[in-house]
Parts: structure tokens; C-alpha cells; sequence
């Protein structure tokens, strides 16, 4: 490989639009210890993502004091490894990236502590990345992987995971230096209660299928009957963009206690603890046709919330692009639901699953224009777990 010009030696100096950076990435927003190192924020040197889903699995759910033990344990392997396979020295990179917010406090404050570190060890400039905004790069990352044109700008942006859920417009702002374009978000929903990915990991636990809810139930549903069970849309007072997923909740488990489902439940709770990584298709042996129909039509209110959600937002707004990221970007029916979108909506884009879920090339690639612009982040700076898109 070869090796690009280090431009990183005097922060205060701006590196040349067509120099080679190397940016490593850290994120520990959450449930996993992440690390990568992308070049100029368009090519993957390496990812790696270290899960804590067994940690967690037996909970049901993140154990926030769980989650920072399982990062002090991971984050110097991880990132040891992610600057090795990048087949680079830590003298070779030409910034740290990290993740200031939001998301877990103990978590936040792992990664950020590691990476002040290291920068401060290293003499390399730190950038502190907005978690959500990370998420944003993510897909124009895939399309840069891809060789494929810039998506057009404004963009309106679905951010959706188990710990958020909104709807903003995205704009470039031209930096300070060539090729430093830097982005504003104007917030037009967000959820008001449970993020979409939290109802799944909540309904998952529910039904006793466990953790993470998502991907499991997103399998099960292929098995059952969309329209099986009628749930109603939540009608927003005030601001119709805004989300709301805790009804859903409550409505599944009332629908379990109206059809007396709480034996079967319970017995699959039990099997469950004994085969923590059972497939699909034994998950399947001890789950009934009723219970998939409401699986499947759990998904399709979800789905159909937040497509219906897209569609008025992209009504109402002059954009150009729809991105969809986050963790519940990789559920199958939301991508078949978007991809195949109706009238004139504007083209719909989403990152590969890799990049969809929590990772750290999202926010080398989203640290690389505010390098090229030269915001640096203060030594002091804090974590903050409700960071705010827009803010870093």
C-alpha cells in the first residue's frame, strides 16, 4: 500500500484537497466497541465491530453499566485491529475520530477518554463526530464505496435505530478549505416516547423471542400475516412528524392477553434461555401461526409509520434525496417498502447492513470535512448523551 503524505502534524495547518487522509474512527455510543480507518471519507481501510450481544442478551435489553465494562475491555484490542488490518502504524494515521454524542453516558465517556488519549499521545488532531450525523455519512460513504454520483442535496433524512427516531432536512455548507463542505440538519420530527428500534426490542422481549429484537422479529414476520391484526396509526397532536411506537407496544400486549397467549410465551421464555442461539427456523418449531400473524403485522404498522411519515415529509419539502440509516435501515420491508416508492418522490438511498447498524467508518467518514475545515475538537471536550443533530 502506499503510504499518503501525513498532513496532521500541525493542526493549525489545512492539508491540500488531494492529499491521501487517514482518519481512525472510534465509536462506543452504545453496545458496540467500534473502530475503523477510511480514507478521505470515501474507502473502508478497515472496520471493526465488536458486539455485546451476549452480554446483554440475557437481559433482554443494553445494561447501561454493562455496556462501559464490555468497552474497557474491547477498545484497545479493537482499535490495535483496526490499524492493523488498515495495514498501517498508529504514526501513519493522520487523525482520531470519535463519537461525543449521543447515546450512553459510561459508554460515550470510554471511547472519548481513549481517544483524547491517544490523539494526545500521538500528536494528532481530535474530532469529536454527532453520533446521528455519522449515521447521515454513512450512506453517502456507500455511495463513494460504490463509485457512484453524490446524491443531490437538500436531502431529507430518516434516522432510525433503537435509540432514535427522526426526520430532518440536510443541507451542505461550504467550509473554510477546498472540499471542506460541511451540513446543517433542521429537525422535523422525532419520536416522542420509544425510538422504532426500542418497540421492536421491547415487543422481541414481550413475546419472549429476546435480544436484539429487531432482526428477529424482522425474520419471523416473513412467516405471518401482515394483515392478521389491525393497529391503529398514532394521530400526532401539534406536529404530524412527529413518531410515536409505545401505543404499538401496549397493543401487542393486549392482543397477547385477549388471544391467551401468555402460556405459549412463557414456555418459549424458558426454551429460549436454554438455546440463547437458536436459528429462525427453530425459533419457528415453538412459535404459533398466531403469534407470527402478529409479528408480521406488528412490522407492517411500524413500517407503514415510518413510510407514511417519509412520504408527507417529502410532500412538504424541496428535496432531492431520501436517506434512510440507522440500525432499522437493514429491516427488509422497510427497504422494499422505500426502495419500490411511489409517484414522484425523489430517489431513496440506504447504506449496505454493515454500515447501517452502529460503526466506526460512519464517523471517520463524517470527521473528514470538519479535518479538511480544520474544527478540531478541545482536549476538555465532554461527552453528552443528548447531543443534539447539528451539534459537535
Amino acid at each position: 500500500m502506499q503510504l499518503g503524505k501525513n498532513v496532521s502534524g500541525n493542526p493549525k495547518e489545512q492539508p491540500a484537497e488531494s492529499a491521501t487522509v487517514r482518519i481512525l474512527g472510534i465509536e462506543t455510543s452504545c453496545d458496540e466497541t467500534a473502530a475503523a480507518v477510511v480514507e478521505n471519507g470515501a474507502r473502508i481501510c478497515s472496520s471493526i465491530v465488536a458486539s455485546q450481544m451476549a452480554t446483554h442478551g440475557k437481559y433482554g435489553g443494553v445494561v447501561p453499566e454493562l455496556a462501559s465494562r464490555e468497552h474497557l475491555r474491547a477498545i484497545v484490542p479493537i482499535v490495535r485491529q483496526a490499524v492493523k488490518e488498515a495495514g498501517l502504524d498508529y504514526s501513519q494515521v493522520d487523525a482520531i475520530a470519535v463519537t461525543q454524542g449521543p447515546g450512553l453516558v459510561g459508554a460515550l465517556l470510554v471511547g472519548l477518554t481513549y481517544a483524547k488519549t491517544l490523539a494526545l499521545a500521538l500528536n494528532k488532531p481530535l474530532l469529536a463526530v454527532n453520533h446521528l450525523e455519522g449515521h447521515i455519512h454513512a450512506v453517502l460513504l456507500e455511495e463513494r464505496l460504490q463509485g457512484r454520483p453524490e446524491p443531490e442535496f437538500p436531502v431529507l433524512s430518516l434516522v432510525v435505530s433503537g435509540g432514535h427516531t427522526l426526520l430532518a432536512v440536510s443541507e451542505q455548507v461550504p467550509g473554510s478549505a477546498p472540499g471542506a463542505t460541511l451540513f446543517s440538519h433542521r429537525i422535523l420530527g422525532r419520536t416522542r416516547d420509544d425510538a422504532a428500534g426500542e418497540a421492536y426490542d421491547k415487543v422481541a422481549k414481550l413475546l419472549g423471542f429476546g435480544y436484539p429484537g429487531g432482526p428477529i422479529l424482522d425474520k419471523l414476520a416473513r412467516h405471518g400475516n401482515p394483515n392478521a391484526v389491525a393497529f391503529t396509526r398514532p394521530k400526532m397532536k401539534g406536529n404530524s412528524l412527529d413518531f410515536s411506537f409505545s401505543g404499538i407496544k401496549t397493543a401487542v400486549l393486549r392482543y397477547v392477553e385477549a388471544n391467551n397467549l401468555e402460556a405459549e410465551i412463557s414456555a418459549r421464555r424458558e426454551w429460549r434461555k436454554q438455546n440463547p442461539t437458536a436459528g429462525i427456523n427453530e425459533l419457528l418449531s415453538v412459535t404459533s401461526v398466531k403469534t407470527l400473524d402478529l409479528v408480521a403485522s406488528f412490522q407492517k404498522a411500524v413500517v407503514d409509520d415510518l413510510a407514511e411519515h417519509c412520504y408527507e415529509a417529502a410532500e412538504k419539502e424541496a428535496v432531492n434525496s431520501i436517506f434512510i440509516t440507522g440500525g432499522v435501515a437493514a429491516n427488509s420491508l422497510l427497504r422494499e417498502r422505500l426502495l419500490n416508492r411511489r409517484g414522484s418522490l425523489p430517489p431513496v438511498y440506504f447504506p449496505r447492513l454493515s454500515l447501517s447498524t452502529d460503526n466506526a467508518a460512519m464517523i471517520a467518514a463524517a470527521a473528514y470535512p470538519k479535518f479538511l475545515a480544520g474544527q478540531f475538537a478541545s482536549w476538555d471536550i465532554p461527552p453528552d448523551a443528548s447531543l443534539a443533530l447539528g451539534q459537535s
